[in-house]
């Protein structure tokens, strides 16, 4: 049996017409389907309610005759933008000014948040979660030191009556919260799981698709790194830890990708975000866009570097290896799961090796630690769209629309498209030729003002435009395949513009690349593929680099007087084996 409202039916409540039962037209004769039954409101405070509510409105299916409309509950510090991001899909023409919505009446509202000004809805109002459950404490909105945001009395109620029609929490645990702070709403909750994670689950067959395309290719192991907003988060307290993060792991190694709270974004503008993390997305930094994407991250991480936000929370939910650099327990209900995350999950000195403790926590990780905090948080895994559908479609009985046969399932999430940033240009590079004779190389990416001990020796590429680091390299390569001057001629060139290098490289094609070393020598550099392995790529920087250590070391394997045999190149667990060929004649 559906979710009922308690009470008189939603007619007799209002007194006014229903759009979807009371003025519902016969078909229009330029109408290809019937005109809709019932008419839905989607309300959203913020940008992550918004996206939130992505997740409901497949289960008010079309086809059942539900109509859909928009509307931005005003208020919120966090409501930039919102207009503009339902404009980008595709709702324009039913997005409504909150004075529009509050003058109509419709079948349902929904909204992921909750706010006692949403009373003013003729509507009966179902609340979601958007987020991991109910956890931070936000006395500017409920009034209330110790009731999570969500749960408050001041949201839940106006003059003594409750004002949504449902409440859904994510774990029966949440109830016994709700019924300390606001008791008279325990009769309107219901417990229907969450979406957002069935279909983070839903998408584990996508994570190798993912990690393509978030660069955890070639041997790289993906690091994400989350941050919630306020004072209490991880870029609240650690501002500087995204560009020390990316530039203390080797770039052959590691990808990392940073999921920012959208909250973050709207306070402080994408421009201002973009700007702050400018340097560190120079090093090499991914940046997922608010809308979307953080969840494909979830999925493909390796490891977490993140606070109490509900991104990390998702991750340990997956099992992945979680690290805490802020756990916010200033501004969190000490009775929630999220809190009892945050004080268990192993931390982050941010001022230590941060590579040495990535490896570490990866040896140490223990599903054990957090599992049963995880299992506090959600309830019901894999049926919530079932238990969420059920509740909407049983408050919209009233107007004629049965519920649908068919069980809807959860969707996998849409692949994440990082913004837009540059490869690395310089790396500060060390390397030695190991026992097996194969070439170790690691390469960190450097930042302008950003100063380090010097690990080893420079590597730029030739579109770096730092002043100094060109003049203090080593090695140089140019990653660029079609360029205008040849090879061969840019390679004379560039050791006769700085005296000061080693070997220099140049890009052929994705697998191949050009090798010329100071005395003359010359070769071209391809990447072996063994029967059965995907397509080599071959970066010019990093096999410039190789043949740098090996001709640095005097070992009569792969350096030294035999330079331009094979070579194969370690990094991290990653080997690529390269041959050489002079040019013939020669």
């Amino acid at each position: 049996m559906g979710f009922r409202l308690p009470g008189l039916s939603r007619a007799r409540r209002s007194g006014r017409p229903l759009p979807g039962r009371d003025r519902r037209p016969g078909r229009d004769r330029w109408d290809t389907w019937e005109p809709p039954r019932a008419h839905v409101l989607c309300v959203a405070r913020t940008l992550t309610s918004a996206t939130r509510l992505l997740d409901v409105l497949p289960l008010l299916r079309r086809e059942d005759g539900i109509e859909t409309y928009y509307t931005v509950n005003p208020g919120s510090a966090f409501a930039e933008g919102l207009h503009t991001y339902f404009t980008s899909l595709g709702v324009g023409d039913r997005l409504l000014s909150w004075e529009e919505a509050t003058r109509r009446s419709f079948d349902l509202a929904v909204a992921c948040t909750v706010n006692n000004s949403m009373r003013q809805l003729d509507a009966p109002l179902v609340v979601l979660p958007h987020g991991a459950g109910y956890n931070r404490l936000v006395t500017e909105t409920t009034g209330d030191a110790s009731a999570p945001a969500g749960l408050s009395r001041r949201e839940l109620t106006w003059r003594g009556k409750v004002i949504p029609a449902a409440i859904g929490v994510s774990h029966s645990e949440q109830l016994g919260r709700l019924a300390g702070s606001c008791p008279e709403a325990v009769e309107r909750a219901a417990v229907v799981g969450d979406i957002c994670l069935d279909r983070i689950r839903r998408s584990l067959p996508l994570r190798d698709r993912y990690r393509a395309l978030l660069g955890a290719v070639d041997g790289r192991r993906l690091v994400v790194l989350h941050s919630t907003w306020s004072s209490h988060s991880l870029l609240g307290t650690h501002p500087e830890l995204p560009l020390e993060l990316v530039t203390s792991l080797p770039a052959d190694e590691y990808a990392v990708a940073a999921v920012l709270h959208p909250n973050v974004w709207a306070r402080h503008s994408r421009r201002g975000v973009l700007e702050r993390l400018e340097r560190a997305m120079d090093a090499g930094l991914l940046v997922i866009p608010p809308e979307e994407g953080w969840r494909a991250a979830v999925v493909a991480g390796d490891w977490v570097v993140g606070d109490h936000g509900s991104t990390s929370l998702y991750s340990a939910a997956l099992d992945r290896t979680v690290l805490l650099a802020a756990t916010g327990l200033d501004e969190l209900d000490a009775a929630s799961p999220t809190a009892g995350f945050a004080r268990r999950a192993p931390r982050l000195d941010v001022a230590g090796d941060l590579y040495a403790q990535l490896l570490r926590a990866d040896a140490e990780h223990d599903p054990e630690v957090l599992g049963p905090v995880v299992e506090s948080q959600w309830e019901a895994p894999d049926k919530s769209t079932v238990l969420t559908q059920d509740l909407l479609y049983g408050l919209l009985a009233d107007a004629g629309v049965g519920a649908p046969a068919a069980t809807p399932e959860p969707e996998p999430v849409p692949d994440p498209k990082p913004l837009a940033h540059r490869a690395p240009t310089a790396f500060d590079v060390t390397g030695r030729v190991g026992a097996d004779g194969a070439v170790e190389v690691r390469r960190y990416p450097l930042a302008p003002r950003h100063a380090i001990e010097p690990r080893g020796f420079y590597a730029v590429t030739d579109e770096e435009t730092h002043p100094l680091w060109p003049q203090s390299a080593d090695v140089l390569a140019r990653t660029l395949v079609d360029a205008a001057t040849p090879p061969t001629v840019w390679a004379e060139e560039a050791f006769r513009r700085l005296p000061g290098l080693s070997v220099v490289g140049a890009a052929l094609d994705t697998d191949r690349c050009l090798v010329r070393v100071r005395d003359g020598r010359v070769w071209e550099a391809q990447a072996d593929r063994p029967w059965g392995a995907p397509r080599v790529r071959l970066d010019p920087v990093l096999v410039a680099c190789a043949v740098h250590v090996a001709a640095s070391t005097d070992t009569g394997t792969a350096g030294g007087t035999e330079l331009g045999a094979p070579l194969v190149i370690r990094t991290g667990r990653h080997l690529c084996r390269v041959s050489f060929r002079v040019a013939p004649g020669e």
